[in-house]
């Protein structure tokens, strides 16, 4: 076990002079400090042999937490397989104690090694990647595995971690992905069939999960709910029924998050749903297409693979950590600035909603503030096989509020309303500092690389956020850096009408030598600040961000 301070550097002072304009941000202060990172290894899996799988999703439901898998191949001890279906599950097996520890399910007996004579165990046994998998198939589903057997698939993969609807329950929309085993075009090695709708609850016996129908969102759409849900109040617009709940789905396309809403009980429905246009500052009923490219009409533009989006009560707002698509191994981190209104609610002005903060209820927040600008949060150590995948947060640990309050049955006073704490064995509460101070991030981990022949591992680390700076405008915190990395200082605002001359020279790649660049033209401007013009964010490459022309601007 080791302990790496996380460094953001050049990278993160670039993004600074990026963020008011793609963003529509206010830079400059950076009250997010992360004060340490423990990298803690694999997670421990005892009732297996040997176990290859990837994802790592959680949910804590009836004080079990629950986590969840894409493919898993099971193997003796010299690496044959032994089984191998496409998802699984498992308990954390005593997640006050250890947090790496697991408990699987559907564990079966399968011969002795021949060299040791030891029993092999592997995960369901009397099924395969074409028949089974915590997630059942449907019909149609195992009709078209057989008929394609060797050829293609169709694979369920939780893909995300799931929402709580109570304690005791949560949904999740799973993507439904056809796996071609052998593509002769490898960007085509996986298609979209679309996004199947699951409930899921904790039972003495192991996780149990339900299929609330097929498909549900076709793979002609964004897959919405496949980055992250988030329930909460409907909206303060729509007559308040606080036995109602609507569900904000983040999908990711080409051009960044896309965002649509539905209500709990029309989830099954996707002609109940509507979609946030962001030209219009509401939800429509016309779904985005699926391959828009205009920035102007994505949720949030930018580029994401995995993520997690949940509220954190240590800073009071919403946080996003994600990966991103540029496979540098990179943990990102966004915050919901409350500083940062989007339109003229009355409702919703600066500080929160009526001036008063939000609750983890406020999902319309969601929608009526700015994103931070995308942050280095923490560079996962690679394996040999390759870049590391599925980053996910999981704040159901070193945190007594994970549930929103009105999760609970009723009756529980608000006092009560805590979950157990999480992780002691690792972090006493005492010694905590309080809940969400303390972030536990998992990945996948490429012990070898290879299709078909892959070892993967989930790995895991713990953030440790250090003590929230005062803001000097007041009001909500900002940005997160680690607490080693300088700031930018801006100039003051342009008072020269040269201060708008532009650089005619068109970067076709924003990278850090074009910002600096542009510090070197603009130099001379003062009092104006370095930036760019007609720039947006698109997947280029680990450092390169976008496209434009530098300017100084006010």
């Amino acid at each position: 076990m080791g302990t790496q301070r996380a460094r953001n550097g050049h990278n993160l002072i670039i993004l600074f002079v990026l963020c008011g304009l793609l963003f529509g941000y206010t830079c400059g202060w950076t009250p997010i400090v992360v004060k340490n990172i423990v990298q803690l290894g694999p997670q421990i899996t005892p009732d297996v042999t040997q176990v290859s799988r990837d994802g790592g999703y959680s949910v804590l439901l009836s004080g079990q937490i629950i986590w969840l898998y894409d493919d898993t191949e099971c193997l003796d001890r010299d690496g044959k397989q032994l089984s191998f279906v496409s998802n699984t599950a498992a308990y954390a097996k005593d997640a006050n104690k250890n947090v790496s520890m697991l408990v699987d399910f559907g564990v079966e007996a399968v011969g002795k090694d021949k060299k040791t004579g030891q029993t092999n165990y592997a995960i369901l046994a009397d099924t395969t990647v074409a028949t089974g998998g915590w997630i059942s198939f449907s019909s149609d589903e195992l009709e078209f595995n057989d008929k394609r057997k060797g050829v293609e698939r169709v694979a369920i993969w939780p893909g995300t971690s799931p929402t709580p609807y109570s304690t005791s329950q949560a949904l999740l929309f799973a993507p439904l992905v056809y796996v071609d085993n052998k593509p002769q075009d490898p960007s085509k090695e996986y298609q979209a069939r679309g996004m199947t709708l699951i409930s899921i609850a904790a039972s003495s016996s192991g996780p149990t999960v339900d299929r609330q129908g097929d498909l549900i969102i076709s793979g002609l759409q964004v897959a919405y709910g496949g980055f992250s849900s988030v329930l909460g109040y409907t909206s303060t617009a729509s007559p308040q029924d606080l036995n109602d709940r609507d569900v904000y789905l983040f999908g990711m396309s080409q051009a960044g998050l896309q965002l649509a809403r539905a209500s709990v009980g029309q989830l099954t429905d996707f002609s109940k749903y509507s979609f946030w246009d962001p030209t219009q500052l509401r939800f429509s009923k016309n779904p985005p297409r699926l391959d828009e490219k205009d920035f102007k009409k994505v949720y949030l533009p930018g580029t994401f693979s995995s993520g997690s989006i949940f509220y954190s009560p240590y800073f009071n707002t919403f946080l996003m950590v994600y990966f991103n698509k540029y496979v540098d191994s990179t943990f990102r981190i966004r915050f919901l600035d409350l500083n940062t209104p989007v339109g003229d609610d009355p409702t919703w002005p600066k500080q929160g909603k009526r001036g008063k903060g939000i609750a983890p209820e406020d999902v319309e927040a969601l929608v009526k503030y700015a994103w931070s600008p995308e942050q280095e949060l923490y560079k996962s150590p690679p394996a040999k096989g390759g870049f590391n995948y599925a980053g996910m947060a999981h704040p159901e640990y070193f945190n007594r509020q994970y549930f929103a309050p009105s999760l609970y049955p009723k009756g529980i006073s608000a006092s009560e309303r805590r979950n157990q704490w999480y992780g002691s064995g690792l972090l006493p509460e005492k010694k905590a500092g309080g809940d969400g101070k303390h972030l536990l991030l998992s990945w996948t981990s490429q012990l070898r690389g290879g299709f078909g022949s892959g070892i993967y591992q989930v790995q895991l680390a713990k953030v440790e956020f250090d003590t929230i700076p005062d803001n000097p405008q007041g009001g909500f915190p900002g940005a997160a850096v680690s607490s080693s990395t300088p700031t930018l200082s801006l100039a003051p605002p342009c008072s020269s009408p040269q201060c708008h001359a532009s650089s005619t020279e068109w970067y076709p790649h924003i990278s850090i030598e074009t910002f600096e660049h542009c510090a070197n033209v603009n130099r001379q401007r003062r009092p104006c600040r370095p930036t760019v013009v007609d720039a947006g964010p698109v997947a280029v490459g680990p450092v390169l961000r976008g496209a434009g022309r530098c300017a100084c601007v006010a």
